[in-house]
């Protein structure tokens, strides 16, 4: 007889990951928050709460934490989040799933404790702060026109400078290009939103190379 392993065995086995993440329990609405707005200006992903760092099921109650999730969706998120919420039964401890799709309206901020609304990003199995460049980035994908790239001199030299090195970062760009710190902000954005480079987010200071799809031929 071959036996079922349930559902939430099944994801805990996957670990903490860019799409999942385990809350022991909510006692912070605003910490949430960071967790549902890195989801949703990501790939989405699913909380369970209920289940410690190393996989184990302590169990929570499930009402309680309704409320605490809603909070930080609705109160701590802006704009306000949309999630889905399922109550499961496992061993006889009840574990919470949340679940948050990612979303064509990024960005979503959450609210820090000093009252400053931050933007944040997943990355592996952290939530990490998205810079200026980013968010310029995805306030570019939003527009309903198309983008049109220029490729005058600043762009020119990055571009330039990725095809021989593998990676830059935003100060380094200023000091080539001799422009203000804003202006590069600018068009590392609109490279990102155009998909001619990608960002290491993850990295302090963040790094820029060219996107392996992007064919810089088709610029000469």
């Amino acid at each position: 007889m071959k036996l079922t392993v349930h559902p939430i065995y099944k994801l805990i086995a996957q670990g903490e990951h860019q799409q999942q993440d385990f809350k022991y329990c909510i006692n912070d609405s605003r910490k949430i928050a960071r967790s549902l707005v890195a989801f949703a200006n990501s790939d989405g992903g699913r909380l369970l709460v209920g289940v410690k760092d190393n996989g184990k099921i302590v169990g929570v109650s499930s009402e309680e934490e309704y409320y605490m999730v809603d909070a930080a969706a609705r109160i701590y998120s802006k704009p306000k989040i949309e999630f889905t919420a399922q109550q499961w039964d496992v061993d006889g401890k009840t574990v919470f799933e949340v679940t948050v799709a990612p979303s064509r309206q990024r960005p979503y901020f959450a609210q820090s404790d000093d009252g400053k609304w931050l933007a944040y990003i997943r990355k592996d199995d952290e939530n990490i702060l998205a810079n200026n460049v980013l968010l310029k980035s995805w306030e570019l994908n939003k527009k309903t026109t198309g983008l049109c790239f220029q490729y005058d001199e600043p762009r020119k030299i990055i571009i330039e400078y990725l095809n021989h090195n593998q990676s830059i970062t935003l100060t380094k760009f200023t000091r080539l290009a001799q422009i203000t710190r804003g202006y590069a902000e600018n068009i590392l954005a609109e490279l990102l939103a155009m998909k001619c480079i990608d960002g290491n987010f993850d990295q302090i200071p963040v790094t820029y190379q060219l996107n392996e799809e992007f064919d810089i031929t088709s610029l000469k």
